[in-house]
């Protein structure tokens, strides 16, 4: 999945002579935390968010005691070094941008315009869609060796009882070193069926294994 999948296309941005007032204004009006500030041709050249706001006013009306605050051009608080993406890039290298760089919103640039933006909700939500997690389903949580076929056996048992998979992820096992986790999600409500082939198969089904249920 790229970025321009899930990105924002309609973008809410302003210019460094803006003022925090209108900031606020915006904010409100569209329920939004994050604003690229652009200079007359488009060029992303700041960012503001709603953390930046609040840090911005309490300390200054303190200080200062001066309301006309409100009227100091974004250009005096908005973040200058900002970091961008580009509409081609990978969704889960931007993932990876958000984690290590600690950013909660990535302005979203192609020919050095801005075209759209991506938060930290938007990757949330593309990650509940590629797991299927939003849809009624059940997930099934595996230890396989770590060994050519044995995720084909698992799908070819999945298989002979019709049911469809809506995702799979593959996690190292903390207890071994030769094995992965492997968690399928499927479209059934009730796998026991399934479940129960896996076991009498040899596979080693991690959950679901609640205590005091037979399964």
């Amino acid at each position: 999945m790229i970025v321009e999948q899930i990105m924002k296309r309609d973008v809410y941005a302003l210019t460094p002579k803006d003022t925090l007032n209108d900031a606020l204004k915006l904010m409100r009006e569209k329920s939004i935390r994050h604003i690229p500030i652009v200079d007359d041709e488009e060029n992303v050249v700041g960012l503001i968010t709603s953390h930046d706001v609040k840090n911005a006013l309490p300390s200054c009306l303190k200080e200062e005691n001066n309301p006309t605050i409100y009227d100091t051009p974004l250009e005096k608080f908005m973040v200058k070094d900002v970091i961008v993406g580009h509409p081609l890039d990978f969704v889960e290298d931007v993932a990876i941008t958000f984690y290590e760089s600690k950013i909660s919103c990535l302005p979203i640039v192609s020919g050095g315009k801005l075209v759209g933006i991506v938060t930290s909700s938007d990757l949330l939500y593309a990650y509940i869609e590629l797991t299927g997690a939003h849809q009624p389903s059940s997930k099934i949580d595996i230890r396989l060796k770590d060994k050519v076929g044995t995720l084909a056996d698992v799908l070819t048992l999945i298989k002979k009882h019709h049911a469809n998979v809506l995702s799979i992820l593959v996690f190292p096992d903390t207890e071994n070193n030769d094995s992965r986790i492997i968690s399928i999600r499927i479209r059934m409500m009730n796998p026991l069926s399934i479940i129960t082939d896996l076991r009498n198969n040899g596979f080693e089904v991690l959950w679901p294994n609640v205590p005091g249920v037979n399964l």
